[in-house]
């Protein structure tokens, strides 16, 4: 369960008639605390499953799991989420799903044989702006919309050397890899505003990457220098960019940035025929509105779009507090698709789909910038 695991743990216990019947982790402790989660609501005490790396194929022989939250080191998410669906449950994967192109169409494959639904727990797509954007978009407030743009710039630096939880897996994906690692958080919202895979769909993309000079600065400077990390080779760019057409001929920038010193940034923009929103700080330019070339604050659209999700649950999302509320959202969400028997907002598809800028990415990246051709995991559905 780690740390993400125990965050959204949090979150899921306390949506209304939830019930965690089990819970895997390879470290004692951490199922420890899980567990203590669990009971401290006033459930009853949980399954606790800690036999090494395939603990959770023990898990998922009970018969009293409906759906499974997986959040692993990445190498994890593939043979966990098909062992899941393969013995009949529904699965909820952290992101990316996936990073090779083989692995994103076994996931599709395997959902689309077993008849159960993955969704890939992308929790951006339930902030408070990224929803009132998707409110904005849908009622034509922006027009058609031609171009939008996500990102992943996050400094991760401090965490990527840390000598335990995610700094145990996640900095030798720098060394294995030249492309976009984490392309979801930014991209997905997009592609909502968008209709991907709902009317439109990703056709190509081009990748560029920077030099990589940030891990090897930071590490100069706060490890030492007999530390073994300091031999390590990092492949990935401080900057990945990508550019993607749609098949309507929409255009995506798309960015990866976790190795430089800056403020957190997902971009989230959107311009339309008739204005723009930009995030970070949120504004937005919409052409009838009064006060020339200027950006507007976006609060005067809030009574009018604010999301339904929001003004139903925002109160109690907001007070449980994970990531501002988006976490809470996501899972009252998907419960509530479960049980009303709704295919989740984002489906296999999307989680294919917005993953794959990662393993194209590093193809364009080793060819020079060559547009590479996205695969259609709907197979033109």
């Amino acid at each position: 369960t780690e740390l993400r695991g125990r965050s959204v743990l949090g979150e899921f216990v306390a949506v209304p008639g939830v019930r965690i019947t089990a819970l895997c982790d390879i470290v004692q402790e951490k199922a420890d605390k899980a567990k203590a989660i669990v009971e401290k609501v006033g459930m009853p005490a949980p399954a606790v499953y800690v036999k090494g790396d395939r603990g959770y194929e023990e898990l998922l022989k009970r018969d009293d799991i409906d759906l499974v939250y997986i959040a692993t080191p990445w190498e994890w998410h593939v043979p966990q989420s098909l062992a899941a669906l393969n013995a009949g449950k529904h699965v909820s994967v952290e992101v990316p799903a996936a990073y090779t192109l083989k692995e994103l169409w076994q996931l599709v494959d395997t959902s689309e044989l077993t008849r159960k639904h993955m969704m890939m727990m992308e929790n951006c797509c339930y902030d408070y702006d990224e929803l009132l954007i998707l409110n904005m978009v849908r009622a034509g407030v922006l027009g058609e919309i031609v171009h939008g743009e996500g990102a992943y710039n996050h400094d991760l630096r401090e965490i990527l050397f840390e000598t335990k939880d995610e700094g145990l897996w996640r900095r030798a994906h720098h060394t294995q890899r030249d492309s976009n690692l984490y392309p979801t958080h930014g991209l997905g919202p997009v592609a909502n505003y968008m209709n991907i895979n709902r009317g439109d769909k990703f056709d190509h993309m081009v990748a560029m990457s920077s030099g990589s000079l940030g891990l090897q600065e930071y590490r100069k400077e706060k490890l030492a220098a007999d530390d073994p990390r300091q031999k390590e080779v990092y492949k990935c760019g401080d900057y990945n960019t990508n550019l993607i057409k749609t098949a309507k001929g929409r255009t995506i920038l798309v960015q990866h940035n976790v190795s430089t010193p800056r403020p957190y940034d997902r971009i989230n923009l959107v311009q339309g025929t008739k204005g723009i929103f930009r995030d970070y700080p949120s504004r937005i330019y919409i052409e009838k509105d009064k006060g020339g070339h200027q950006w507007q604050p976006i609060d005067a659209y809030k009574a009018k779009y604010e999301h339904q999700l929001w003004r139903e649950v925002g109160e109690q999302a907001r007070k449980l507090g994970g990531h501002g509320g988006m976490d809470y959202l996501m899972c009252w969400r998907l419960v509530q698709c479960m049980r009303e028997g709704f295919v989740p907002d984002m489906d296999v598809y999307d989680a294919a789909a917005w993953s794959a800028p990662g393993p194209l990415s590093e193809i364009s990246v080793a060819k020079g910038s060559m547009p590479i051709k996205f695969p259609d995991f709907t197979r033109g559905k």
